[in-house]
Parts: structure tokens; sequence; C-alpha cells
């Protein structure tokens, strides 16, 4: 299938990804937000990938801390860890820039993203990522939002544990500069897509250090400074 897609068509990707989520939309799937591909240098570096995208969340996708993420919901998860926007007001306007996400946004929160790739050992490209709703899979959401305030969001530090082991450590500068930045990046991209974010909306803003494999019965904790912690448990099994 990837190879039906002009190499480097980006339009072409987001046309397949709005068919997907308009099928999955049909069968019944409700729209809750959307996330940030790529934001990371360390992540883009991982997967070989030069700019950042988005894709679609869905309410199928939100996953809880209280109760174990089925392994087989996935194919070849990897982890990463998030500041999350809940939006209070439309970000349609044709000026967005961080100051306007800011007086946009009702809170924000710790967050987890499970993303996942329909491609086998994650040999993507941008088309291909962006296609498969910019790698999306799951998320979980931390137990205690707050307001944005005068909190620096470039200047939050995130650890990521597996058990008592820390497998990843980054900062919100590592978020295209600054987590405000990523989702003012999202509005106006998505907004030309035709496709522009709404209140209401939850906004992964993209990862804060590199991205960790998941293996079944893994069980993940995240701490960003200002923020608190989020977590989620894998239960055993194959995936």
């Amino acid at each position: 299938m990837r190879d039906l897609l002009p190499r480097g068509d980006v339009d072409a990707a987001y046309a397949v990804q709005s068919a997907w989520v308009a099928d999955r939309i049909e069968a019944g799937r409700r729209v809750v937000g959307r996330k940030i591909g790529l934001t990371n240098p360390a992540v883009r570096a991982q997967l070989g990938v030069d700019q950042p995208d988005f894709g679609v969340l869905l309410d199928d996708m939100i996953c809880t801390a209280d109760a174990p993420i089925d392994a087989t919901r996935t194919l070849q998860p990897k982890i990463e860890a998030e500041i999350a926007f809940v939006l209070a007001s439309d970000l349609d306007g044709g000026v967005t820039g961080p100051a306007e996400v800011a007086a946009a946004t009702a809170s924000i929160v710790a967050a987890l993203e499970i993303v996942d790739s329909r491609i086998a050992g994650w040999d993507i490209d941008i088309v291909d990522t962006i296609a498969d709703n910019a790698s999306s899979g799951l998320f979980v959401l931390g137990d205690h939002p707050r307001e944005l305030g005068d909190l620096d969001l470039a200047g939050v530090s995130m650890t990521l544990r597996r058990g008592g082991e820390v497998v990843s450590t980054g900062s919100g500068a590592a978020c295209l500069g600054d987590p405000l930045a990523a989702v003012a990046w999202l509005a106006a991209t998505a907004r030309d897509h035709g496709r522009p974010l709404r209140a209401g909306d939850i906004v992964l803003s993209g990862a804060l250090g590199p991205m960790v494999p998941v293996a079944p019965g893994d069980g993940f904790t995240a701490e960003i400074s200002g923020l608190g912690e989020v977590s989620a448990a894998f239960a055993g099994g194959s995936s």
C-alpha cells in the first residue's frame, strides 16, 4: 500500500488519514482531539523523519491508569511522555502563536502516548506516518489537570521510568522549542487542512524525550515538573 502514495506527497497522506478517520466515525467512533507527532528531534532521529505531523484522537484511544492496557490492541507499541492541552475555545484564527494558544487553553495535564505503526519495523517516512494517522495508538491522561498560569512549559523536565529504571528523559524545550509553539504549529496546520482545532479538543503536544519500546507486562510512570505524574501498565500476553 505504501508504494501507492507519491514519495513526499504530504497532502495525499493527509487525504488518506481523513478517509480513515471518516470510516472510523461512520463505525461509531468520536473525535476527541489531535496529536502532534515528530516534534522532538530525538524522536525524528529515531525514525529518520525531518518534520512534524499531526493525527486525530478518537474516543476509543483513551486509556486509564487504573486498568492494564491490553497488549493485543497494539502491533509494535512505543511510549512517550507529553503535555496534553484541553482547549477552552476554538483555535481557527488567521494568526495563531503561543500567546493565542495560552489564551485558548482550559487546562494542561501530564500524558503518556502509546504510538504504534502498521508498517513493519517502524520503517517509515513522513508520508507513511501521516497516512497511518501520525502513528497514533492509545493515550493516558494524568489525574491532576491544572491551569497553565505562569508555568514555563519550555522549562519543564520529564523523567520516564519503566518500573524503577529511568528509560527516557527530556524537557519542554525539546518539543519544537516550547509545547505552546508546537500547539500553535498544529493550529495553523490543521486550519490550513480544513480541520481547525475546536473548544473541548484534547491536544497531545508532542514527546518531551525519546520514545521507548513497550513489552507486555511493562509498567511506566512519567513525572513532569509542575504537572506531576501519569502512569500506564500493560497486561501480560503477546502483542
